[in-house]
């Protein structure tokens, strides 16, 4: 079967700044130093986010390389920290605009078009700790100038900006779950932290809009289908609340500039609602997007709950709890995710016929491996992850056939270009077209980079699945 894309389809791969570029010559160090510095432990083989892919000095061999797979793209952020040298001022770093100058036109020389992100998880470091980061309206106002320096500085160059990484990822880690720093368990701040966020959005929007910039911006949302385990109400009202609280709560006011009434009634019943003024609403509902991203890996599966809600403190998992599908599939190299490539059908019918059809492309899409399950390099040079190509292939068949029933879905960018640091789990699971040799820094091309290179020359390819 021939599975095909738009003429001038975006193909290409996503990382971050403090993922990928090293901490040299940083002005302000991002709550991830900061919380290794306290607790390295937490941290697989107590790696830091110091060296990683040392971007900040290999962007051209990185660029070269990303032309080599047929990268005509590519999704990486600007560290807050690194461009902003003063905090208070808003005092730029000299070398971090040489930096991000000449990253930028190392991908243009290649024929790579930059899409940048604002925010990928990395707050001020003295930004956490002095206002408690997006906790404080303070910390919102100086994220919506801090998105206006960037954009007056390499607006003239990069046509597509996002305002923020799966803005509801930091809640969860940081507020509910324990997983980000500040590591606290308060749904009120919680909520409050996702309100601001959305606020920062908003004004970053706006500021976008005043500096008048001739392209377009967005923001990446990981949207997670909610399937449950039958037709019964119960269960299906279950899949309601855990989509209401994990797709809705961000999609809903930033792209329709409203939230849902039935997710502020329960915030409000259970005492975590923020206060919000007419002004902050107004600037929210106005800050229309020109598209989104979207970031997907697995499902989620949930039904009614079964057993007492046993926390002390208000989580959305009062409304429902998460179930293992019996026939499933599962990646065994990632914690035996489940495997649903479905679901991207699914999401661009739920863009499509509930949100306006807003312009949108796949923002990460990737399948974990490690190193072992990849093994070593091959007579032909290369690393064999044909377990990688099969699975992200099933996932194009689906968007293929979205987009043929009228998704208006305008690229791919894998996750991730080179192997990557990941938070807590450092580089415990590889995703790269390139493997990553962290002693080295060399980089090797696995099968799925010469996969990717057809893929984008021929715009499509034969689906023998």
């Amino acid at each position: 079967m021939k599975v095909t894309f738009p003429e001038g389809f975006l193909w290409g791969a996503a990382t971050s700044g403090i993922q990928s570029e090293g901490g040299f010559e940083k002005s302000n160090p991002s709550i991830w130093e900061l919380w290794y510095d306290k607790e390295p432990e937490r941290f697989y083989q107590q790696i830091p986010c110091d060296v990683v892919c040392d971007t900040y000095h290999r962007y051209e061999e990185d660029a070269r390389l990303m032309a080599e797979i047929g990268m005509n793209s590519f999704r990486t952020s600007i560290q807050w920290g690194r461009l902003i040298k003063n905090l208070e001022t808003n005092e730029v770093d000299e070398k971090a605009v040489e930096f991000y100058n000449n990253y930028i036109d190392a991908l243009l020389d290649q024929g790579v078009e930059p899409i940048l992100g604002l925010y990928h998880f990395d707050m001020p470091a003295v930004l956490q700790e002095t206002y408690g980061g997006f906790e404080s309206k303070e910390v919102v106002e100086k994220f919506a100038q801090y998105a206006k320096i960037c954009f007056e500085l390499f607006g003239d160059r990069v046509k597509k900006w996002s305002t923020f990484n799966e803005p509801i990822v930091p809640v969860e880690g940081g507020y509910l779950y324990d997983f980000h720093y500040p590591n606290k368990k308060d749904a009120r701040l919680a909520v409050l932290v996702s309100y601001n966020t959305i606020l920062a959005h908003a004004k970053a929007v706006h500021a976008y809009r005043e500096v008048g910039c001739s392209g377009e911006i967005g923001v990446v949302l990981n949207l997670t289908p909610s399937y449950t385990c039958d037709d019964q109400p119960q269960n299906k009202l279950a899949a309601y609340y855990a989509d209401l609280f994990f797709n809705r709560s961000f999609l809903d006011p930033m792209v329709k500039g409203e939230f849902p009434q039935d997710l502020v009634d329960i915030l409000k019943a259970a005492n975590v609602l923020p206060t919000t003024t007419a002004e902050e609403m107004t600037t929210i509902k106005t800050a229309t997007i020109d598209f989104m991203g979207v970031n997907y890996y697995v499902p989620r599966r949930v039904r009614a709950r079964t057993t007492v809600y046993d926390l002390d403190y208000f989580t959305p998992e009062m409304f429902f709890e998460y179930y293992i599908e019996e026939n499933a599939r599962f990646n065994p190299f990632r914690d035996n995710n489940e495997i649903k490539p479905v679901a991207i059908y699914d999401i661009a019918q739920n863009i499509k016929e509930n949100y306006g059809n807003i312009k949108w492309y796949l923002s990460e899409i990737g399948i974990a491996m490690d190193v072992v399950s990849e093994g070593a390099v091959q007579a032909d040079g290369l690393i064999d992850d044909s377990f990688r190509i099969a699975l992200l292939e099933e996932h194009l068949v689906e968007l293929s056939k979205a987009i043929s029933e009228g998704a208006n879905c305008f690229g791919v960018h894998n996750w991730t270009f080179i192997d990557c640091w990941s938070w807590i789990n450092s580089f415990k699971r590889r995703y790269g077209f390139y493997r990553l040799d962290l002693e080295t820094q060399e980089r090797q091309m696995k099968k799925s980079g010469v996969w990717h290179r057809e893929l984008a020359k021929n715009n499509g390819f034969i689906y023998e699945g």
